[in-house]
């Protein structure tokens, strides 16, 4: 991105809406996530801020005409327009009577302890309104805040003070805009512990890497600000034939012309469909409208693609995405921590589950991840991660127990896996690639251009460097779970000359031990919360995209001890 594109006018909006004032007045950085970046995510406060808003969103009344202007009137959900002030607004209720005017806000909570009687962004939000007015030919010298749990209204005057303070935010707002680079998080601040996007923002995440990277003597714990898990959840149909229907708020599961099940549509994070499973074009098209991503895989378990909703508005981060993957030493930089992470990881995993592994395989392993980290070019990397891989699999049957089966694993194989061990390890990292597929997209990526991986054609090269270091925790953990706990039998596989697969009731089991893993919570070495592997997936999914925006130096893999 050159600096005459940075600075071209065109970048930011002509019109900035009123709320993202309030939004900037409150926090600058929230203010460029939900309005530049276009990520929102719900909270119980928005969610019932809506619910309060339900009367006055409805349009009702008219502003009255030039002709009609010596009457009283009363307009709801009133959209206006300040193209000098560069604001839009809806003015929730706007009382007058002739030219004089007195916009309301709704507030969903209690009128606050201040002196002002009303927040600063709350305040300011009702001034751009009133500027806006003005514009428009309206005489407006005050504005009404009505706090809908208290039952009370404020008055709010525009003087000299306010009106000053909102068109420097204006003017403020615009250039952090066009300047195209994130606020910085707030530290320490109360105002995160109920922000529905502190999952999104990471500040505390954020803070604690920049102090790491500062090298400072007493780095703060980051506060625990995202749930531990999801309520929704992951719905996969891997029955041959089967339809997925909608019926009111649920999804059916039809089979041969009998129901076999059903999930409500609210609590489905992603709908994964095996082989040949349909989908009704009703089921299809709500689930786009609820941004809840539905995804192809063949028979076997190959990830074939996606079906989605609107591309995600952070166009701001692919602009960035691409700008790295096409600079060799950039991608370097960060294909150096998935490797190294990789390594350290399933150095852990050799160390927590062999009996007796030589203390030459786990000096190796070492070795190497500190070579990767260092490494001179791709090409180097390559062979390091080639080495470490050839290492590792040499002591991948000793993590397997002797039980009534005994299976054995000389070598990883694929395409097609030639005995269940790497049948298993095949279809969980498919499952894998469309895990991290959806979470890059969720956050902004472009999930076919990578930084380790060369893009081909069809290929998830972003999808595939992300989930490196998470190979051995998630796929090669679960794999080794599933066949020494004897939850995986000879009659939950195929064998066919040229390979082994598995079968339905076995897909289902491996399913089942897959999304066991992805709830489960772990201790983030680094900001010592608790939380489920999904989220992690999250958590470092955004951890890349502040490297790439440049607010953290260093991508850290998540590395388990």
């Amino acid at each position: 991105m050159n600096g005459e594109a940075k600075q071209d006018e065109g970048w930011v909006p002509d019109l900035i809406p009123a709320r993202m004032l309030n939004e900037f007045a409150y926090c600058s950085r929230l203010c460029y996530i939900e309005w530049v970046q276009g990520e929102f995510v719900d909270s119980v406060d928005t969610v019932d801020g809506r619910f309060q808003h339900r009367r006055v969103d409805l349009n009702s009344g008219v502003v009255p005409t030039d002709d009609e202007m010596h009457e009283t009137f009363h307009a709801r959900s009133v959209h206006l327009t300040g193209s000098e002030i560069g604001v839009t607004c809806r003015i929730d209720l706007l009382e007058g009577e002739g030219k004089r005017v007195t916009p309301v806000d709704y507030k969903r909570g209690a009128v606050p302890d201040v002196p002002e009687g009303a927040y600063e962004p709350e305040r300011v939000q009702l001034c751009a309104q009133g500027l806006v007015l003005r514009e428009n030919g309206f005489d407006c010298s005050e504005g009404v805040i009505y706090f809908i749990k208290s039952k009370q209204k404020v008055s709010v005057p525009f003087d000299d003070l306010l009106v000053r303070r909102t068109k420097d935010l204006i003017d403020a707002l615009r250039k952090i805009a066009r300047q195209e680079e994130i606020p910085p998080p707030l530290e320490g601040s109360a105002k995160c512990v109920r922000c529905s996007l502190a999952g999104i923002c990471l500040p505390d995440e954020v803070n604690v890497l920049k102090e790491m990277e500062a090298e400072r003597e007493e780095v703060k714990m980051a506060r625990k600000l995202v749930p531990s898990r999801d309520d929704q959840v992951p719905v996969y149909v891997v029955g041959q034939g089967q339809t997925v229907k909608r019926r009111g708020d649920r999804l059916e599961f039809w089979s041969k012309g009998d129901k076999v099940g059903e999930a409500r549509l609210r609590e489905v994070a992603q709908l994964s469909l095996y082989g040949g499973v349909g989908i009704t074009t009703p089921a299809l098209v709500d689930l786009l409208q609820r941004g809840v991503p539905i995804c192809h895989f063949s028979h076997g378990g190959w990830f074939y693609g996606i079906s989605q909703g609107n591309s995600h508005k952070n166009v701001e981060l692919r602009i960035r995405q691409f700008d790295w993957a096409g600079d060799s030493m950039k991608s370097l930089k960060i294909a150096r921590s998935f490797v190294s992470g990789k390594i350290r990881n399933s150095r852990t995993l050799i160390r927590r589950n062999d009996s007796g592994p030589p203390k030459k395989v786990l000096t190796s392993l070492n070795r190497l991840a500190r070579e990767a980290e260092v490494a001179g070019n791709a090409e180097s990397l390559l062979g390091i991660e080639g080495a470490a891989a050839q290492i590792y699999f040499s002591r991948f049957n000793n993590l397997l127990k002797s039980g009534e089966v005994s299976y054995s694993f000389e070598n990883r194989n694929k395409r097609p896996p030639k005995d269940p061990i790497n049948a298993v390890l095949s279809y969980l990292y498919g499952v894998m690639v469309k895990e991290f597929f959806v979470t890059l997209l969720a956050v902004g990526f472009d999930p076919y251009l990578g930084f380790y991986h060369r893009p081909r054609y069809g290929r998830p090269a972003l999808a595939l460097d992300l989930m490196e270091e998470f190979r051995p925790l998630i796929a090669d953990s679960v794999t080794i779970t599933l066949f020494n706990n004897g939850e995986l039998s000879e009659r939950d596989f195929i064998y066919r000359g040229v390979g082994v697969s598995l079968t339905q009731k076995g897909k289902k089991t491996v399913i089942s031990g897959y999304e066991r893993r992805m709830s489960s919570e772990i201790t983030h070495p680094i900001f010592g919360y608790r939380v489920s592997y999904r989220r992690i997936l999250e958590v470092q999914a955004r951890l890349l995209a502040r490297v790439i925006s440049g607010e953290i130096q260093e991508y850290p893999p998540f590395c388990t001890r």
